[in-house]
């Protein structure tokens, strides 16, 4: 896809409500699916598990798959994925400041 500008692709890998959620908890350490969905408990099934692959698809997030009965599916950022973190950090960073300016409160 052509971009008109470089911002355009990073928003084509990390836009959306929730993919940079996922990818924030994934700096913490890797995670089952239903690790994720406690630490998201808004996000459906549906939904996270289509981010996730458009993630992997992007490189961002690698897959691995436990030959295990039941199988256990784990992950993490890719090298590619951690990249990201100094964005992901600034816009935590920015997130906070925005929180103190505005008065609102964080859920934990």
């Amino acid at each position: 896809m052509p971009y008109n500008i470089p911002v355009e692709a990073t928003l084509d890998v990390i836009g959306g409500k929730w993919k940079v959620v996922i990818m924030c908890h994934l700096i913490k350490g890797e995670r089952r699916t239903s690790e994720l969905r406690k630490l998201m408990p808004n996000i459906t099934q549906k939904m996270l598990t289509q981010q996730l692959r458009e993630l992997e698809a992007d490189g961002v997030v690698v897959r691995t798959v436990y030959e295990q009965v039941p199988p256990k599916v784990i992950y993490s950022l890719s090298e590619y994925g951690w990249s990201l973190k100094p964005i992901l950090d600034a816009m935590c960073a920015w997130g906070e400041c925005h929180i103190d300016q505005s008065g609102e409160e964080v859920i934990s």
